[in-house]
């Protein structure tokens, strides 16, 4: 790769928030374009970024000469005809997560990758957040000697009945909603990426209050799950268990993250935005507060500490320096894929199965 990668961002609620500063903090990439479903839109986007270059037709922006690479930032209904577009455009693609609706679309979205052979990522970015790469360090480098057991949990209170309501959407299935999707697929990627592929699956799935009152005293009808445990049998021996829910009272935003083996154990306390990383192996009397992460884009820029966003646009930087020996046909094993995407889809399609009654799924 020689000259700079030329960006076009296909939707501006999270591109313009978060990948729009990722991509500047890496000075190999050049955001250039930006395009949104409606006018309005992307000239609020466009005032908010300094970027001129506005559209509003997704399928001539993808196929447009002067763009090497496409970031699909859209809802998750529209990933797979916009990447698969993108690709059969000879872009190099980044998807956020969720990669698809479901595992078929996002089969077809890495047989497409495959067949056109260009570089694609997705935005699995909290590899990069500093308690948990330095962890995922810790363990390739044996910290844990022989891994026994993982464990995540995670838990919030935003669809509980004395929360507001969030977005409409998220409370569909049929739109992309649920916190399997939405939350808990940022972990089971974890997961696969520290201890390899899953074997066996065995979940329950549940959508704790299926109706909402509105504002206007309407109902909302909810389809989408607010809480699962997922119970993961690992190739390498690990059992992987993670529970979400969306109805905790008073939880804010609690997240645990521990694993244990032969030699050692790590443990991550916090909340979904950042935590405390402690370990102790068998010489240790008990766990002790280790040293996070404290890697930043080389460009300096995005340091760690500061707003949420710019805490995620960080991480999603780091994934975007680890990227860029793809675009010279280089591997990058760190970095997520379409196939890792495809890999989080077929847990998550298997959970909902084993919960309607399937038991135990073989992955």
């Amino acid at each position: 790769m020689s000259d700079r990668l030329r960006v076009g961002i296909i939707g501006v609620g999270w591109g313009t928030l978060v990948q729009v500063p990722a991509f500047r903090a890496v000075p190999e990439y050049e955001v250039v374009a930006l395009c949104a479903q409606r006018p309005e839109s992307a000239a609020a986007a466009g005032a908010r970024t300094g970027i001129g270059d506005l559209s509003t037709d997704w399928n001539a922006f993808v196929r447009r000469d002067d763009l090497d690479v496409i970031s699909v930032a859209t809802p998750t209904a529209l990933h797979s005809d916009q990447v698969v577009a993108a690709l059969r455009a000879g872009k190099h693609v980044l998807c956020e997560k969720p990669q698809a609706l479901t595992e078929a679309e996002a089969a077809m979205m890495l047989s497409v990758a495959e067949e056109t052979g260009r570089a694609h990522a997705v935005c699995f970015e909290n590899r990069w957040s500093p308690e948990k790469l330095a962890a995922r360090e810790l363990v390739a480098g044996g910290y844990l000697g022989t891994p026994y057991s993982a464990r995540v949990d995670a838990a919030v209170d935003f669809w509980h009945p004395g929360h507001s309501l969030q977005s409409e959407w998220m409370y569909r299935l049929d739109q992309g909603g649920g916190y399997l999707l939405g939350l808990a697929s940022h972990d089971l990627d974890y997961l696969c990426s520290l201890f390899g592929e899953p074997e066996e699956l065995c979940a329950d799935v549940r959508t704790t209050v299926p109706t909402r009152e509105r504002p206007d005293g309407t109902l909302l009808e909810i389809d989408a799950d607010d809480s699962a445990a997922v119970l993961l049998r690992m190739r390498c021996g690990v059992q992987a268990t993670l529970t979400v829910s969306a109805m905790t009272l008073h939880a804010g935003s609690r997240y645990r993250f521990e694993a244990t083996g032969s030699a050692g154990a790590l443990a991550v306390d916090g909340t979904l935005y950042g935590g405390v990383l402690r370990g102790g192996t068998m010489a240790d009397d008990g766990l002790a507060e280790l040293p996070r992460s404290y890697r930043a884009p080389r460009s300096g820029a995005l340091p760690v500490g500061g707003k949420r966003s710019l805490t995620a646009a960080r991480h999603l930087a780091l994934l975007l320096e680890d990227w860029l020996p793809a675009f010279d046909g280089k591997p990058t094993p760190e970095v997520p894929t379409l196939r890792d995407g495809l890999r989080v889809q077929r847990l998550i399609s298997a959970a909902r199965r084993s919960s309607a009654g399937e038991g135990w799924v073989a992955l």
